[in-house]
């Protein structure tokens, strides 16, 4: 409802989805290019993430090789990659969490 018991302006409604729709695009475009790291083992292993969660690459140390026990050489590559994700919803959330707001408070499919 409009302050005054005016009718809403349709076409001004339209314009500001219209634009928010945009912004979330352009915001989803840099989180595509938004690179975040995350790592393990003080840094034995690390992994890169996108911003909208694509892991870009991975830098495993020599020292984290041991052929006797790549059991904690998994770990820590599913560590490094988890913190990076988790980089990465952080990332998120600062980027696209303002404009769903305007959305009624979130997206479906998104994590916030």
């Amino acid at each position: 409802m409009i302050p005054g018991g005016g009718q809403p302006n349709m076409q001004q409604l339209l314009q500001q989805a219209q634009k928010m729709q945009q912004d979330l695009a352009n915001a989803q475009e840099e989180l595509a290019r938004t690179e975040v790291e995350g790592q393990a083992g003080g840094g034995l292993v690390r992994a890169t993430v996108t911003g909208s969660g694509e892991l870009r690459g991975l830098v495993i140390d020599p020292k984290a090789v041991d052929p006797e026990d790549t059991e904690t050489l998994a770990d820590l590559v599913v560590a490094a990659v988890q913190a990076a994700n988790e980089n990465a919803q952080t990332l998120q959330q600062q980027k696209l969490g303002p404009l769903t707001q305007g959305l009624g408070g979130g997206i479906p499919g998104l994590p916030f």
